[in-house]
Formats: structure tokens, sequence, C-alpha cells
């Protein structure tokens, strides 16, 4: 059993927003274990709606762009950070952000450590970067970084506000067919924030993880034992449409999903991604 120090509850405490009883609570319950602590802190129904994801706030832009290939194209995204958003909005650092993009799509990164390896104008990005945070005269940094391949990518850049850089970037790579819907998939994900493809590319954790928060609560609802593995089916069913891009109601139709709206091209989605502003990891 993991020590539940001051520090593990405060950690818990950030990530769900419970109170500071309810998270000792949930801790000495899961014996220290901070995962299950916060499947016992949802089952319970005490997680804070307006919970905060734990993770540093952060400004910045995001450059996009896809190059042509030899198997179909090639889509890259890459957010680059500053401390405030006055500087985000300028344009020199917009401008240095698509610089910096040219340099991965130069050298065919495909992670954010190979990109700050890369070759600059002169030594490495990681050097470029460091040069251009004297000249802002803040903190600059790669954030997220994302690289999807098919026969077509669709990239939809989406703006905050009229007077800042983009914020939200949603890729989807495709086939020939579904190129004719692929703009309205990236719009979905802009909008919808979807994590995985297919229900299959969920992660058997998270999904054994679901299936025994839906368990609990529906126990601690007071609904019969006997129907509580239909119940946690169906509240299983409901995460997949909040999670599973191709599950999701199309917010344009919802009376189909956005898997129907591929079929109805006789397309396929083969992959996507979608970053945004301030929500990568922290430093």
């Amino acid at each position: 059993m993991a020590a539940i120090t001051a520090a593990l509850i405060k950690q818990v405490r950030e990530e769900t927003g419970a109170g500071m009883m309810d998270v000792k609570k949930a801790l000495t319950e899961a014996e220290g274990d901070v995962a299950r602590a916060k499947e016992i802190i949802r089952a319970k129904g005490i997680q804070a709606a307006g919970k905060r994801e734990g993770r540093k706030a952060q400004e910045g832009t995001i450059a996009s762009k896809v190059i042509k290939t030899a198997e179909g194209e090639t889509g890259y995204a890459v957010e680059l950070n500053s401390e405030t958003d006055f500087v985000a909005k300028t344009p020199k650092f917009v401008e240095f952000a698509d610089t910096v993009l040219g340099y991965a799509v130069a050298a065919g990164a495909n992670n954010a450590d190979e990109l700050l390896a890369a070759s600059a104008e002169e030594g490495t990005v990681k050097e470029a970067i460091e040069e251009a945070a004297a000249l802002f005269g803040e903190h600059v940094k790669v954030g997220q970084f994302a690289k999807i391949s098919g026969e077509h990518v669709e990239i939809y850049a989406h703006k905050k506000s009229a007077e800042m850089p983009p914020s939200i970037v949603a890729m989807i790579a495709t086939d020939e067919a579904g190129a004719a819907v692929a703009h309205e998939a990236a719009l979905q994900i802009s909008a919808m924030g979807a994590k995985w493809l297919t229900r299959e590319d969920v992660p058997a954790e998270v999904v054994e993880s679901e299936r025994r928060v839906a368990t609990e609560k529906s126990l601690a609802e007071g609904k019969p034992e006997k129907i509580v593995p239909k119940i946690v089916e169906g509240r299983l069913n409901a995460f997949y449409k909040e999670v599973v891009l191709l599950e999701q109601p199309f917010v344009k139709d919802p009376s189909k999903t956005v898997g129907k709206l591929f079929e109805e091209v006789g397309g396929k989605a083969v992959a996507f991604a979608r970053v945004e502003v301030g929500k990568g990891e922290e430093e």
C-alpha cells in the first residue's frame, strides 16, 4: 500500500476537483492507487464538473501543413508555446511557428524530440527556439506534435477569435473516396474532441476502467443487481459515442454517425489527430 501523503492528496484533488476528505477516503479505499482512487471518486459522483486537468495553462499557436508524398499525403501539426497571448498573436511569433513547422517537414520528423534534434538554419531546432525565447523575452517551447498520412489528408485550423492565430488544429487522413467528406469530419474532430477512431482502438485498460465505474455507479444508484450488466453495456456504448470518432453523432445531422457519413460516400477514415493549444503535457 502506497503512503497517502499530502502531495498525493493534492495531486488527486487537482486532477478531479473533489474535496480533500473525499480524496482522502478514496485513496484510503484504493490503498494509495491514484488511478483506482479516481475511479472511486467518479463512481460516487463527487468529481467536480469543472475539474482541472492537471496541465499547465499555456499560450501559443499551432502551425500545420499537408505535403504530397509518393504514397499520398502527410499532414503535420506543431504547437509552439509562449507565456502570453500577447506574444502568441504577434506576426513574428506566428512566422517563427511556420519556420519550425518547415524544419519538421524538411527532417521528416515523427515526434517533438526528433524535431528539436533536427537541423535549423544554424545549429539545431532546439537552439533556434532558445534564441527565439531571448528575442521574444518569454519562455518558448515546442508543445504537441502530430503527423498522419493517407491517400488524402484534410486540415481544419480553428481560431477562437479573429485577432488570435489558430488554437485548435484537426487533421484526418482518408482514402480517395473519403476525401469527399474529410472537411466535415475535420470540423467534427475540432468541435467534439474524439480520442480514438474506432472502439477497437480504445485501450483495454480504459474500457475496463469505464466498466468498473459504470458497475459501481449503477449499484450505488440502487439498480437491481440482475440488470446491472445490461445497464453497464448501455453506459459503455454511451462512452464510445462520446470518445470514438466514427461512433459520434454527426454534429450537422445527429441522426447519423460520422461512420455513416463515410459509408454514404463509400469512403474510409484511416487516422486523425487533434491538437489544442495548452492541452499538452506539463514540462
